[in-house]
């Protein structure tokens, strides 16, 4: 049996998962938008999968499941959308997806999908302690205050929060952050950095970017 997270929030769709997945002995969490998400799929829950729809009314989809992977979820997460572009698709891997479907899907083949995401569990990562990323307002706070970002200064710091103490490349920092196909050059990365230091300095964040050179960026803790 799995504990499944849904984070649904059309009505018809969102039961008919959710029976679904009952019926074949799973146990559902549910969440009916984003918010709602960050409180049920919080780290301190056993997840086995969760399961997130891009198109929630108060924050996109994939920046929700950045920031559960900032705060330390990292169960495995399958995005089930309308949304079937090929550069959507990629959007949605570069926001953390280990699985992408779309709707109308086949439940079979979505339950089937679910049990080989399960088997393969979560990636052994930690949270960026005392630092929080909200997706709905997109801003950060620590415990000394709150600082609202950029979309894309909001997507840059998630891809790597949620990968703390690890090199996070540019060109995996930049597929989070822009569209696909996107063409951005270094002095925009490091611009976009430098304000990101900046941010999070005027917080009193307990973590800081430290770059790279040649390869990317990691977050450590000041006092690490």
């Amino acid at each position: 049996m799995l504990t499944v997270g849904v984070c649904e929030d059309e009505d018809t769709i969102r039961t008919v998962l959710v029976r679904g997945l009952r019926q074949a002995g799973h146990e559902v969490v549910v969440a009916h938008d984003g918010r709602e998400a960050l409180r049920q799929f919080s780290p301190d829950r056993d997840i086995s999968v969760i399961i997130v729809d891009i198109g929630l009314p108060d924050a996109d989809g994939r920046d929700v499941v950045q920031a559960l992977k900032s705060a330390g979820q990292h169960a495995p997460v399958l995005f089930l959308t309308a949304l079937d572009a090929t550069h959507d698709h990629l959007a949605g891997f570069a926001a953390g997806a280990d699985d992408y479907v779309t709707k109308p899907y086949d439940l079979r083949v979505l339950l089937a999908r679910l049990e080989v995401l399960a088997r393969r569990g979560p990636v052994g990562a930690t949270a960026a302690n005392g630092l929080v990323l909200d997706p709905i307002t997109h801003s950060a706070r620590t415990a000394a205050g709150q600082v609202r970002l950029s979309p894309t200064e909001f997507r840059m710091l998630a891809a790597m929060t949620g990968r703390p103490n690890e090199v996070v490349r540019r060109r995996s920092v930049i597929a989070a952050a822009w569209p696909d196909g996107a063409i951005v050059n270094d002095n925009t990365v490091d611009s976009f950095i430098r304000r990101l230091r900046s941010k999070l300095d005027s917080i009193d964040s307990p973590t800081l970017i430290e770059t790279v050179r040649g390869v990317g960026f990691t977050m450590t803790r000041k006092d690490g």
